[in-house]
């Protein structure tokens, strides 16, 4: 994606869509799902603090790359899940969960020179799933699209949907 709204107007559309169907899933829920978009991307942190820093001053191996993973992703998800209330882990580790997917699912469909994705099962696996190679990192469309379904969404939950919820 070419930057890190796309992944948030994901979330904000499939947790959006959730809530019309569990009356659980409140507007601080679906801020939670669009805050576990960020998780996947925490990785960003190496341009401050490049990972050999980090390696020096644990004493340990260490690379930020491991967050981009499926098992980083897990392990951060959980560290947010200390941080919630413990009523709230449950729902909150949903969302976070689900944001945070979404983010690695939307990044599994980019076009890579290897034609594999991210390491979704790192550390269990070091296998990287094949990619369809949809769309470079650096495209502006599937933003554009992203942002264009949230608006239809953000739309339709205002003016149609409302207080309503789907009866399935």
């Amino acid at each position: 994606m070419p930057d890190l709204l796309a992944h948030v107007f994901i979330a904000y559309s499939l947790c959006r869509v959730l809530s019309w169907r569990w009356e659980w899933l409140t507007t601080p829920y679906v801020t939670a799902g669009m805050v576990g978009t960020f998780i996947p991307d925490l990785v960003k942190v190496k341009l401050v603090v490049p990972s050999e820093t980090v390696a020096q001053t644990l004493g340990l191996p260490f690379d930020w790359g491991s967050l981009a993973t499926g098992g980083g992703t897990l392990v951060s998800v959980c560290v947010g899940l200390i941080l919630l209330a413990s009523s709230e882990r449950r729902r909150g580790g949903l969302m976070l969960g689900l944001g945070a997917g979404s983010h690695l699912l939307a990044d599994s469909l980019l076009i890579t020179p290897t034609g594999r994705s991210v390491q979704l099962l790192w550390p269990l696996a070091q296998y990287r799933v094949p990619t369809p190679g949809l769309y470079l990192s650096t495209q502006p469309e599937p933003m554009v699209l992203a942002g264009g379904v949230a608006a239809l969404v953000w739309g339709l939950n205002k003016y149609w949907i409302g207080d309503r919820k789907v009866e399935c």
